[in-house]
């Protein structure tokens, strides 16, 4: 099967939370992912690549507003299209 449409091109820093200024829907459209230094990572909530990290979840630990409690994780970020 052949995608017709057209991909917009990746941000320097992606969320996943529809709450943050961060946010793109039009990229979650598509299948990202991310490889911090050459491990692909399944489990990243927000990444910058001029900057170098990637936030993750410790856990299964909530905030009190129910958002997964993060950590950032500092190497080489490349970000893709599956």
């Amino acid at each position: 099967m052949t995608d017709t449409t057209e991909k917009p091109a990746l941000p320097d820093r992606l969320s996943a939370d529809p709450k943050s200024k961060f946010h793109h829907a039009d990229v979650f459209q598509h299948d990202v992912g991310i490889r911090l230094n050459d491990v692909e990572r399944n489990d990243v909530e927000e990444y910058c690549v001029s900057e170098g990290w990637v936030k993750v979840p410790v856990g299964k630990s909530r905030d009190r507003k129910g958002n997964p409690l993060t950590i950032k994780l500092k190497g080489r970020v490349e970000a893709y299209y599956r």
